[in-house]
C-alpha cells in the first residue's frame, strides 16, 4: 500500500507516493533516477548500495524508505559535490586512482565520507577496519587507502590537493 513520505535527499525535500516497504535503493534508483548507489548483492553485504542518513554510511537495498524519518537526511553520491566542487574525497579518489571498473566507487566514497564524519584523524588501520565492510571485486583496495588518508589531511587543512 502505497504512502506519501517527504524525504530529504541531497538537500532538497522530496514527496514521494511510495510502498514504505520498498527498500530506499529502488526509491532512489527508479523514482528519483538517483542512479549512483549501486545494486550489488541485495542483502547489505557488498556496499555498493551505500548512502548517508545524517551522516553515517547505510545500505539502501536494506532500508525501508519508510524508516528513513521526515527530517533525516539522505545524501547520495550525487548529493556529495557542491555545484562544480567535488568532495575532498571525491578528489582524491580520482588523484589516487583509487577504482578500476567504478561499480563499487560511489559505496566507496559514501562510506569514507561516513568514516571521516566520525574519525576525521584515522589511522591507516582505522581506515582500513573502517572500510573493510565494502567489496571491490577489482581489488583496488590500497589505492582506495591512500585516497582516503589524502582526503582526511585535505579535510583536517593539513595538505593542499589538487588534481591535475
Amino acid at each position: 500500500m502505497k504512502k506519501k513520505l517527504v524525504l530529504n535527499i541531497n538537500g532538497a525535500d522530496k514527496t514521494l507516493d511510495v510502498d514504505p516497504e520498498e527498500p530506499l535503493l529502488w526509491v532512489l534508483r527508479d523514482t528519483l533516477r538517483l542512479t549512483g548507489a549501486k545494486f550489488g548483492c541485495g542483502v547489505g553485504v557488498c556496499g555498493a548500495c551505500s548512502v548517508l542518513i545524517d551522516g553515517s554510511a547505510r545500505r539502501s537495498c536494506i532500508v525501508p524508505v519508510g524508516t528513513v524519518a521526515q527530517g533525516q537526511e539522505i545524501v547520495t553520491i550525487e548529493g556529495l559535490s557542491k555545484g562544480n566542487a567535488l568532495h575532498p574525497v571525491q578528489k582524491a579518489f580520482l588523484k589516487h586512482d583509487a577504482f578500476c571498473c567504478g561499480f563499487c566507487t560511489p559505496g566507496m566514497i559514501i562510506t569514507a565520507v561516513s568514516l571521516l564524519n566520525s574519525n576525521p584523524s584515522p589511522s591507516r588501520e582505522e581506515i582500513i577496519e573502517g572500510m573493510n565492510s565494502q567489496i571491490c571485486r577489482c581489488g583496488a583496495y590500497i589505492h582506495i587507502i591512500d585516497a582516503v588518508e589524502k582526503a582526511a589531511a585535505v579535510m583536517r587543512n593539513q595538505s593542499p590537493m589538487r588534481v591535475s
